[in-house]
């Protein structure tokens, strides 16, 4: 089965944005900070991207993140999902309802009602398909935001978590992690660049009954 990879920029202090963020202010005040790793050119940073987003087979995030990369001051050609890297995997959006539209028209989108686990469900079944294509082994991401990933963490569905963790404190914002199950954690890799540092944990399944599917 595809790993399911939880894969977000953190700062110092936790969180995944920073205060007030909105559909106009999608990463908060002074949120940018976080995701200069991306746009940096350095090339652990480049490399970094370049792998992560060659290995991503389908992606998920939630409703909220979907409005802001979707809103006017979105994603476009030069920050979208994997830009100036690979093609544009599928996009699967956990939400309560469909958008009555959709700007980025020219993405593969799925939009799943019926809960975080379907989401994560269909998006294997996308990476999959996409792996038996390409002839490689092909991951679900989830990118976001903060309370689907964490969500993703609490319910035993993350087989891996990268954190890009960003030399800045924030004082405030969507935190990672909230208060609730613990998560067990195995280091995997750290590459430390002048932007951030790049961290990949192997997520443990402490189920009795064994590993999770896709482990």
């Amino acid at each position: 089965m595809a790993r399911v990879v939880a894969d977000i920029s953190v700062s110092l202090d936790g969180y995944v944005t920073g205060p007030d963020p909105g559909p106009d202010n999608g990463l908060g005040d002074g949120g940018d900070a976080l995701h200069r790793w991306a746009f940096s050119d350095d090339e652990d940073d480049r490399r970094v991207l370049r792998e992560a987003t060659a290995r991503s087979g389908a992606v998920v995030l939630g409703r909220r993140l979907f409005d802001v990369v979707d809103g006017p001051g979105g994603w476009d050609d030069r920050t979208g999902y994997g830009a100036r890297e690979v093609a544009a995997p599928a996009f699967v959006v956990v939400t309560s309802a469909r958008p009555a539209s959709v700007r980025l028209r020219d993405l593969d989108w799925t939009f799943v009602t019926t809960g975080l686990r379907a989401a994560v469900d269909a998006a294997r079944a996308r990476a999959e398909a996409a792996s038996a294509r390409a002839g490689a082994a092909l991951d679900v991401v989830l990118m976001g935001g903060g309370a689907t990933v964490g969500s993703a963490l609490a319910a035993g569905l993350v087989d891996v978590l990268t954190l890009h963790l960003a030399p800045v404190v924030l004082g405030g914002g969507t935190p990672l992690f909230a208060a609730g199950a613990p998560c067990a954690l195995v280091q995997r890799g750290v590459t430390p660049t002048s932007t951030s540092t790049h961290l990949t944990y192997d997520v443990l399944a402490d189920d009795p009954a064994g590993p999770r599917p896709g482990s």
